[in-house]
């Protein structure tokens, strides 16, 4: 395979001499202050539309002609580098950057250049600003990607207190969750009030909601992409907070400066060392707290060769008296190794390992119990981007995938105990996915970018496949097929096309197109729509088919005053198919026919985004508004009818603002309204033989109220000065200032006077005020 890479390069590189006399500049953009590889920096020839942008490590490859240039090295929130060079051979140019933070009326809320929207050909893509996040207001204090991310535009929280997120009109489950590279099945800590993402150890956070490059698969909705920091490789830094119910700590430092670096970051809340204050003894025995790791090393072994070893470590654990008992966790490893074949040919070689598990049990006692459920991912991939010349850039890789589900062990802790051991029968499976696509200049104004992923799905034994008829009831006599161990015996595959399309109108404006169709072959078992612990997956199967989607979207992006502000449109529509719903009264766990649960139609989803963002100044932020439809239609499920999906919020509107009062002082505010999640309501009932039985209306045909807030927080940073090594700031940050008591879930029970039936409101959180002291050396 290398060689046939070298070979490529090697007749690309002969193409290019053959007709002009042109050379490469290639190298890395680094932050100055910390070596962090810079992603999404500018490299352009000066006074020309000539340009590149460095990938996620940093590096870019610019091939121009021969002679006299003026480059210049950009990157938003820093200070621009000019360089004059005399091209006559290949050259490697390594740029360090300095921030450009000293400006007080220049505060950037994006860590995009600031006319990306414009000019780049990705749309329906959200780039997320660690230092954008750390202004919006957080709940109890914990800085959190995912719950800034669902202030964006197509993008809806699943409910109060959850970091579930839907895309589009997609499910919690139609979401691809990454970690440098290695898939996340559920991002939550504290039944979802915080997430995975330590702000502390995160460089880089993007979104896709459409035109999704080829190089992603396995999800219909989206792909959150984040990258962990690399590493301080020039001196020592801390950072850190205490809060009233969790803190943190960052170590990062040099381990051989400027070619070797570590990063060390950890999280804990404290709640339950507070519940042993307590006078009452249940609440002395219980728990409820959660930790996590992040760690990370790399070396730069020399110009061409440099690898990462990241991991990332998370439990929760809720123990009630001693007497129940829930722990869950995530466990993710990633290695890379990235390789220049040449200057224009850029590889990395991944080997990830993922690992999503959940204990549930009684510890003591004659009904003592425990259950174990998880599911391993363990991948390896390599991408290949060749800069073939300032016009193309092709991008081409493959990754292959071992998933080993293990969907229930339950056994009894209690020998004399009356019930006994069940082992759901353990799924294997291979995923495979080849892609190659490219990034065409037509002139000036057109851009296209175009490729094509072919995905494959393996079914391995050992297994049984339970054989339903037309009434989803096991044939008799033919109830289920075994199969031995090692043994392929069931596949799907499909195509996967993408493209995307940009025309710039003018200097400020543009229009972009995108179409991508995508599969899905793991599905969740879960009538819930934000996601619990105990998720169920399952793969497809003789019995399931991979769902398909095809999306379609357009827009149209525009700035102003000179890129202060941000404006776009974009208008989407995704069809689905083999959608995946459950029947009614679905029985999800301990089942080992579960696919004679789940019931197959169509699906789709169509809406509106609007958005506008304010870039520069003391006062930044922006406002986003939504309107989206998400609705099924499954032949034995409502009577045939089309019904709302469980996710369905049509109206989603957000306003964020921050506002630099003076160096010292910073104010956020953020204001959220939502349509209220559907639900099947009763709207009567009957007798029958002495019984009464409700009647229901239509699947998700009533809805539960709608949903709004608004957050305040106010930052005072502690005698701010660029020259002190410690810095540390104050944040207070109120959630829920007005203190709505939003509803979290409505059940349904007769009222005792008039025998109908009566709506019970719950509710998670009230007005919740939180102070932090945050700290960097």
């Amino acid at each position: 395979m290398t060689r046939f890479f070298l070979l490529v390069t090697f007749i690309a590189t002969c193409f290019s001499y053959g007709f002009s006399q042109k050379h490469t500049i290639s190298g890395h953009i680094k932050d100055a202050s910390n070596g962090e590889e810079l992603i999404g920096a500018t490299v352009k020839v000066k006074n020309t539309t000539t340009g590149v942008v460095t990938n996620v490590y940093g590096f870019y490859s610019l091939t121009i002609e021969k002679g006299a240039h003026t480059l210049v090295f950009s990157f938003i929130g820093f200070n621009s580098v000019e360089k004059q060079i005399d091209l006559t051979e290949n050259t490697r140019i390594d740029i360090e950057l300095t921030s450009g933070s000293k400006n007080l009326e220049v505060v950037e809320i994006s860590d995009t250049r600031a006319d990306e929207n414009i000019n780049g050909t990705q749309m329906s893509t959200i780039d997320m600003n660690i230092e954008t996040i750390k202004k919006i207001p957080a709940l109890m204090g914990e800085v959190d990607i995912i719950r800034a991310i669902q202030l964006l535009p197509g993008v809806q929280s699943a409910g109060e207190g959850s970091t579930g997120f839907f895309v589009r009109g997609g499910g919690v489950d139609q979401n691809l969750v990454l970690l440098d590279e290695a898939t996340v099945f559920n991002a939550s800590h504290l039944l979802g009030f915080f997430s995975v993402f330590n702000g502390d150890a995160i460089k880089d956070a993007k979104l896709y909601k459409g035109g999704i490059p080829a190089r992603y698969g396995g999800r219909l909705s989206s792909v959150l992409d984040v990258h962990m920091k690399d590493g301080n490789n020039k001196k020592l830094a801390l950072s850190g907070g205490i809060g009233l119910i969790s803190s943190r700590l960052t170590i990062e430092a040099p381990i051989i400066k400027d070619k070797a670096s570590f990063i060390l970051s950890g999280r804990r809340t404290y709640a339950d060392l507070f519940l042993k204050l307590s006078n009452n003894e249940d609440l002395k025995n219980s728990k409820l707290f959660f930790y996590d790791l992040n760690g990370k090393v790399n070396y730069n072994i020399n110009e061409r060769n440099k690898v990462f070893l990241s991991s990332y470590f998370g439990r929760d654990i809720l123990s009630i008296a001693g007497e129940f008992l829930l722990g869950w966790g995530n466990q993710t490893f990633t290695g890379r190794w990235n390789h220049l074949f040449s200057d224009k040919l850029f590889s990395n070689l991944t080997l990830i390992a993922s690992d999503y598990d959940y204990t549930l049990g009684i510890p003591d006692g004659f009904d003592a119990f425990e259950w174990n459920s998880s599911i391993k991912n363990y991948s390896l991939k390599n991408d290949y981007t060749l800069y073939l010349n300032t016009k193309n850039t092709l991008r081409f890789g493959l990754q292959s995938t071992f998933i080993d589900f293990n969907p229930a062990d339950f056994k009894p802790l209690d020998d004399n105990a009356s019930f006994n051991a069940l082992q759901l029968p353990k799924k294997y499976n291979l995923e495979h996915g080849i892609y190659l696509s490219n990034e065409q200049r037509f002139g000036a104004n057109l851009t296209l970018d175009y490729g094509l992923r072919f995905s494959l799905f393996q079914n391995i034994g050992t297994d049984t496949v339970y054989n339903f008829d037309q009434n989803y009831d096991t044939i008799p006599g033919n109830s289920f097929t075994s199969y031995k161990k090692g043994e392929i015996f069931n596949h799907y595959s499909g195509f996967e096309p993408r493209i995307g399309l940009k025309y710039a109108l003018n200097d400020f404006s543009s229009i972009k197109a995108s179409y991508q169709r995508m599969y899905q072959y793991l599905h969740l078992a879960n009538n819930s729509t934000s996601g619990t612990p105990l998720d169920v997956w399952f793969p497809s199967s003789p019995n399931i088919a991979p769902r398909r989607a095809d999306q379609f979207a357009v827009g149209y992006f525009r700035n102003f005053k000179s890129n202060m502000f941000e404006s776009s449109v974009e208008l989407f529509y995704k069809d689905i198919h083999n959608a995946i719903d459950f029947k009614d009264n679905a029985q999800l766990i301990f089942n080992r026919l579960l696919e004679g649960e789940i019931r197959i139609g169509s699906a789709y989803a169509y809406g509106a985004e609007f958005f506008l963002r304010k870039q520069t100044g003391k006062l930044t932020g922006w406002a986003s508004y939504t309107y989206s439809r998400s609705l099924r239609k499954i032949n034995s499920l409502n009577e045939g009818q089309e019904y709302s999906a469980n996710y369905d919020r049509p109206n989603n509107l957000s306003l964020v603002a921050s506002y630099q009062i003076n160096k010292w002082w910073q104010l956020g505010a953020t204001f959220v309204y939502t349509t209220g999640l559907p639900l099947t309501a009763p709207t009567g009932k009957f007798v029958y033989q002495g019984q009464t039985i409700p009647v229901y209306s239509e699947r998700n045909g009533a809805r539960i109220p709608a949903y709004n807030r608004a957050d305040l927080s106010v930052t005072y940073d502690v005698k701010k000065n660029a020259e002190r090594r410690w810095k540390s700031s104050w944040n207070l940050s109120i959630y829920n200032v007005y203190n709505r008591k939003n509803a979290f879930s409505i059940v349904f029970k007769e009222d005792e006077s008039t025998g109908e039936p009566e709506a019970i409101k719950s509710y998670l959180f009230a007005i919740i005020p939180t102070i932090t002291y945050n700290f960097k050396f």
